[in-house]
């Protein structure tokens, strides 16, 4: 998976768990590392993406968190539609997972935020 749509999940996955930590330091490196637009950056906040390949990433990530894991066969469906293998669509599994880990143990620490602070909105 390249570093744009790693980025642009991290972020999507941070505001659906409402870590503002990782919100903040994933949105950094997503404009400062990964090198996405300010526009992406807050599309993938609402899941999405201005790619149409990164966006099907995005939304089926959000999916795989917001079910814990629990998505229907139109969900698999439509990120293979869009060009993902099922290799791929592991690596989408396990890039949630990642950050379902650092966004819980973040907000348990309530780490400190040394990135410009973004707030996510409350978590569902």
């Amino acid at each position: 998976m390249d570093v744009r749509t790693r980025e642009r999940i991290a972020i999507a996955i941070a505001e659906t768990n409402g870590c503002d930590y990782c919100l903040s330091a994933h949105t950094y490196l997503g404009l400062n590392l990964a090198k996405i637009t300010p526009e992406d950056a807050a599309l993938a906040r609402k899941g999405s993406s201005t790619d149409p390949k990164a966006a099907a990433a995005i939304r089926f990530a959000v999916q795989v968190a917001r079910t814990r894991g629990g998505v229907s066969d139109a969900d698999i469906a439509a990120v293979k539609q869009a060009g993902f293998s099922e290799a791929q669509i592991v690596e989408i599994v396990a890039l949630v997972v990642e950050n379902v880990f650092t966004n819980y143990l973040n907000r348990v620490a309530q780490t400190d935020i040394d990135f410009p602070v973004l707030q996510t909105a409350e978590a569902a």
